[in-house]
C-alpha cells in the first residue's frame, strides 16, 4: 500500500457557481507540485485567478507568482490556528483561542489589514514569552498572507479566509475511499474523487454575494496589488 498526494482545485467561476477544476496526483505535496498544477490549468485555458485560498504550504506564493503573477493569496486561517494550538500546552489553548478570535476578526468594516498585522505581532510577542516558536512567527512576513481577506468586503470575509469549502469536499472524498478500503491505482482514485465532486449539486447554485465589492474576478489581482502597495508606502 502506498500513500499518495492528491491536489484538488475548486473554483468560484464568473457566474458565481463552484466547480472542481482539477484533481492531480503527485507522490507528495510540494510547491513544485502546485506549480505544475498551475501550469496544467493555464494550458487548459485558465486565464487568471482573482484570489487563491490555500493552506500554509511553504513557498506556494512563489509558485503562484511565477505562473499567475499578480494573484492575491489568502492562506487558510483555520490551518494556522491548528498549528498554533499544537504548539501550546492544553491548559493554554482556551486563552490562545480567544486571542486568535480577536486577531482574525471578520465582518468588521473598521478592522484593517494593518491593524490585523499589528494584532498578530502583539499576539506573537505575548505568547512568544512562553513559546519561542510562536514568537518567531511575528517577524516572518509570510504571515501577512493570512490577512489578505481584510482587503475584501466584510460580508464575504468569513467565506474567503479559510479553505472550509474544500475541506468539506475532502471529508466526502475520505468517506467514499474508506468504503473501498484500498484502490488498485492512482487513476481509479481520481475517477472516484471526480465522481464524488460531480455529484455535489450544491456547487451549481450561484453565490451572488461572493463578489459584492467586485474584486474577485477580472482585474482583482491588480486591485489587490494597488492596495498592498499603498499599505506598505
Amino acid at each position: 500500500v502506498e500513500v499518495e498526494a492528491f491536489y484538488v482545485v475548486m473554483a468560484v467561476k464568473e457566474d458565481k457557481t463552484r466547480e472542481v477544476l482539477g484533481i492531480f496526483n503527485r507522490p507528495s505535496e510540494s510547491a513544485s507540485g502546485w506549480k505544475e498544477m498551475f501550469h496544467s490549468l493555464q494550458q487548459r485555458g485558465l486565464k487568471g485567478i482573482g484570489l487563491l485560498v490555500a493552506d500554509g504550504l511553504k513557498s506556494l506564493e512563489d509558485a503562484l507568482a511565477e505562473v499567475f503573477p499578480g494573484t492575491a493569496l489568502q492562506k487558510c486561517v483555520t490551518h494556522l490556528k491548528r498549528n498554533l494550538f499544537n504548539k501550546v500546552r492544553h491548559g493554554d489553548k482556551g486563552d490562545l483561542a480567544r486571542d486568535l478570535r480577536e486577531v482574525f476578526r471578520t465582518g468588521d468594516s473598521s478592522y484593517t489589514p494593518e491593524q490585523g498585522w499589528d494584532a498578530w505581532q502583539e499576539l506573537c510577542r505575548k505568547w512568544g514569552k512562553d513559546y519561542r516558536s510562536i514568537g518567531k512567527m511575528g517577524t516572518d512576513p509570510v504571515y501577512r498572507y493570512y490577512f489578505t481577506y481584510l482587503h475584501y468586503h466584510p460580508h464575504i470575509q468569513s467565506m474567503i479566509y479559510t479553505t472550509n469549502w474544500i475541506e468539506r469536499l475532502q471529508r466526502d472524498f475520505r468517506r467514499v475511499l474508506r468504503m473501498r478500503s484500498a484502490m488498485p491505482d492512482e487513476e481509479s482514485v481520481i475517477v472516484l474523487m471526480a465522481k464524488t465532486a460531480m455529484d455535489k449539486t450544491a456547487y451549481g447554485r450561484a453565490l451572488p454575494a461572493i463578489d459584492i465589492d467586485g474584486k474577485l474576478f477580472p482585474g482583482a489581482g491588480k486591485n489587490f496589488l494597488d492596495l498592498i502597495n499603498k499599505a506598505t508606502e
